[in-house]
Formats: structure tokens, C-alpha cells, sequence
């Protein structure tokens, strides 16, 4: 690049620590995306800003990508090249701003944790037969076995269970009500959990899982003593409902390659 460019990107840099009140550590970071655009620049024998074209800004993304930058570092360098160059346009330097109609690499999306099928029999081996812990052992199968979001397990009532059936009645997302499946273990877990539910819960409740009020248990509760196990029973990572619904998912594609029953 010619000097006349590099002032400019100086008087830019300039502009954002004297007039934008930025860091020193984030003009830095503009410098260097800068620098790194000038170079480009070098080999492509462009000199002024004035020349730089959209599909030069293309094949400038393209190649850092394909040196291992990854899509979030690209959308933050693009960001900073489309601030210069709306300096630039609104000093009158350039027509246009090049970087405008670019569009980036997207990020990958992150795959949702789940456990193996070894961490989820650790997490459901509970010994413990007093209520609360037949309860949270119901509730704990009922989640992986059948996919239940938390909301559907917190809106259970008993007459919502069908176990000689081994299925159950749900109301997920938009108030629709759906058939779901459940395993024989957690057949046996909550089945176990209502031969001692009276014990908790009061004569005209109508909750499936109540807490020690004897009413029906709420999300945090429920979120609360999942973590509670999680601990106890030695899973290094946090455990949540969703975290059982992602593992009966992922272990359902494994065995059958059918994920539509979840969807």
C-alpha cells in the first residue's frame, strides 16, 4: 500500500482511541486485522483503499479461512475492515464500502453435551428407598427414558400414565399432546415412587412428583435434586434435564437411526 493508505488507516486508529474512547487493547487488535488486509494487498498489487473490490475482500476471507482461522475470528476481522472502510466512505476517501455485501464463514454449531450410556447408569444408581430418593430415581428414568423435556415432566399427573401400555401422555411444545414410551426401568422406578407417594403428597393433589410440601414439585426443584444426584454420584460434569433428554436422544440415533420420535 501506497504511504497515503497507511496514514489513512493511522488517522482511523486514531479516531477510534481519541474519539470512540477504545481500549488500547482493541485498537491493537484493529491494527493488526488491518495490517493483516494491507499485506494481502502487497501481493495482490493493490496500492490505495480506493482499489480494493468486494471480490478481493472475498478472496482475502477465503484464504485466512483456509489457513485455519476460524469463523468467529473472521467475523470479527470483517467487522473491524467494514468499520474502516465506513471511515473511509464517510471521509469522502472511497465511493463505496467493499466489505459491505460480505458474507462470512458461519460458525459451526455446537453439538449438545450429553453422557455415555455409562454416566447415565451411574447417575441412576440410587440404593436409597426413602421417598424423596424413589421420587428423584422416577423422575431421573423418566427424563432419559422417554425424552421428556422438563416442562412435560413437571405438568405429569398420574392419570397421565399408562404402564401396563409402558407409554405416557404428554402436553409438550404449543399445547399439543403426544404418546411417548417408557423403559421397563423406568416402569419399575415410578412405579415404585407411587406405592410411597402418598407419603408426601397431599389428599387432593394431583401431581405426579410432589415435593415435601406434599404439592406439585416446580422446574427449580426438580433441576435442584437432578444436580443433587449428579453430584452424589460422582458425574464430573453439570447435570441438567435437558442434559438427559440431549443423552436419550443421541442413544436413540445410535440404536435405531430414527430420531423423529423426539423431534
Amino acid at each position: 500500500m501506497n504511504k497515503n493508505a497507511e496514514q489513512m488507516r493511522e488517522n482511523f486508529l486514531h479516531h477510534l482511541e481519541a474519539e470512540k474512547r477504545f481500549s488500547a487493547n482493541t485498537v491493537s487488535s484493529y491494527r493488526k486485522d488491518l495490517e493483516s488486509l494491507e499485506k494481502y494487498c502487497l501481493d495482490q498489487k493493490i496500492t490505495a483503499w480506493r482499489k480494493l473490490k468486494t471480490h478481493h475482500l472475498r478472496t482475502y476471507a477465503a484464504k485466512i479461512f483456509s489457513r485455519g482461522l476460524g469463523p468467529r475470528s473472521i467475523q470479527r476481522r470483517l467487522s473491524g475492515i467494514r468499520s474502516f472502510m465506513n471511515y473511509l466512505l464517510r471521509e469522502g476517501l472511497i465511493k463505496s464500502n467493499p466489505a459491505s455485501g460480505i458474507r462470512t464463514p458461519k460458525a459451526p454449531k455446537r453439538l449438545p453435551n450429553v453422557l455415555d450410556v455409562d454416566q447415565i447408569n451411574q447417575l441412576l444408581n440410587i440404593q436409597e428407598t426413602n421417598p424423596i430418593s424413589l421420587r428423584d430415581k422416577a423422575i431421573l428414568e423418566l427424563l432419559y427414558s422417554s425424552g421428556l423435556r422438563l416442562t412435560e415432566l413437571v405438568n405429569l399427573n398420574p392419570i397421565d400414565l399408562n404402564l401396563k401400555d409402558k407409554s405416557l401422555m404428554v402436553m409438550g411444545k404449543g399445547g399439543k399432546t403426544r404418546m411417548v414410551p417408557i423403559g421397563q426401568k423406568a416402569i419399575e422406578a415410578v412405579n415404585q415412587w407411587l406405592d410411597v407417594r402418598s407419603q408426601l403428597a397431599k389428599t387432593d393433589e394431583e401431581a405426579l412428583f410432589v415435593g415435601s410440601k406434599g404439592v406439585r414439585l416446580g422446574q427449580r426443584a426438580i433441576q435442584a435434586r437432578i444436580t443433587h444426584w449428579g453430584k452424589k454420584n460422582g458425574i464430573q460434569q453439570g447435570v441438567y434435564p435437558h442434559l438427559l433428554r440431549h443423552s436419550f436422544a443421541t442413544h436413540l440415533l445410535e440404536a435405531s437411526g430414527d430420531l423423529r420420535a423426539v423431534q
